[in-house]
């Protein structure tokens, strides 16, 4: 017989037996669990054991036929991974009239066919969320580097084809279709002076109405010319074919504070946007291209009776 046993004794307030074990003077008292609890705990073991009996349980059991990523499969063979795969074939199954009609649909018929038009916007706000609102923001309004998709501001295009085009390629993506355009990082490799960038920078801003020293804006001109008129063309209003910004509007991709274009200048931004054409179906892609376009900014082709 322990120690322990030897000295239990029954509390003389509570009528329990204590278990032995006694701290500064505290007997500890070996109360029993309640009735209702002890009822709990057996009624989840004889549902863990059903459980494991009729349903997937346990995982890399050794010498499986199946290998050692494998698992029970249970009495039920029932598979949630098998369950998803059901689902999401239904779910294709369900969409295939529409995409259907979606394919080589113009922007005119999408519009003019309420039915298209309803399921082009499920279907392209499905697709964005799953794929875009993690840079775009969940209402692609966008945030500083990446674009906002609601207005009529575009690098590289707003028509229905020029949005699809820049979605199926990516810019500056890993794709031989791929948009593309590099902004040199005029301060970083020492193509221009601090000085300098400050000047062009107090140029920049003096086209969309800021207030800068005149001497400053005249040196900031000259040195616009040569370095970024190629690009932004003379007139700075940006040329979409290179993916160059207009810079006489007060809509700033990287921020249009000073010292947030100074830092643009400085560094040269490298944004990225992966090709998507890997990665959704060409309807997938027309049905997101649509919705980006009905966000608000689209832009009818330039031969469109609409754009006339």
């Amino acid at each position: 017989m322990s120690d322990h046993e030897e000295n239990r004794e029954t509390d003389a307030h509570s009528g329990t037996e204590t278990t032995g074990h006694e701290w500064d003077g505290i007997k500890e008292l070996d109360t029993p669990l309640p009735r209702w609890w002890l009822y709990t705990f057996y009624a989840c073991v004889v549902i863990g054991v059903i459980y494991m009996v009729f349903l997937p349980a346990i995982p890399a059991l050794p010498g499986m036929a199946n290998g050692a990523n494998d698992h029970t499969r249970g009495l039920s063979n029932n598979s949630e991974r098998a369950n998803v795969a059901l689902a999401m074939a239904d779910l294709e199954a369900s969409r295939a009239s529409g995409f259907e009609r979606l394919r080589g649909a113009s922007i005119d018929t999408i519009e003019d066919d309420p039915d298209l038009l309803g399921f082009v916007r499920a279907a392209g706000d499905a697709a964005f969320g799953n794929n875009c609102s993690t840079c775009h923001g969940s209402g692609a309004q966008g945030f500083v580097g990446y674009p906002n998709l609601n207005d009529d501001v575009w690098l590289w295009g707003g028509t229905y084809d020029d949005i699809r085009t820049t979605i199926r390629f990516g810019i500056r993506a890993e794709h031989d279709d791929t948009r593309f355009s590099q902004m040199p990082s005029f301060g970083r490799d020492g193509m221009l002076t601090r000085s300098q960038i400050g000047d062009v920078t107090d140029y920049i801003l003096s086209l969309s109405g800021h207030e800068a020293a005149a001497d400053a804006i005249e040196r900031g001109g000259v040195t616009y010319a040569s370095q970024c008129a190629s690009c932004h063309m003379p007139d700075a209003s940006g040329d979409r074919s290179q993916g160059a910004p207009n810079l006489t509007d007060q809509d700033w991709l990287y921020g249009g504070t000073r010292e947030q274009i100074v830092a643009t200048i400085y560094r040269g931004p490298y944004g990225v946007m992966p090709a998507w054409e890997d990665r959704l179906g060409d309807t997938t892609i027309d049905a997101l291209a649509a919705y980006v376009y009905l966000l608000g900014g689209g832009e009818s082709a330039p031969d469109s009776p609409v754009g006339q």
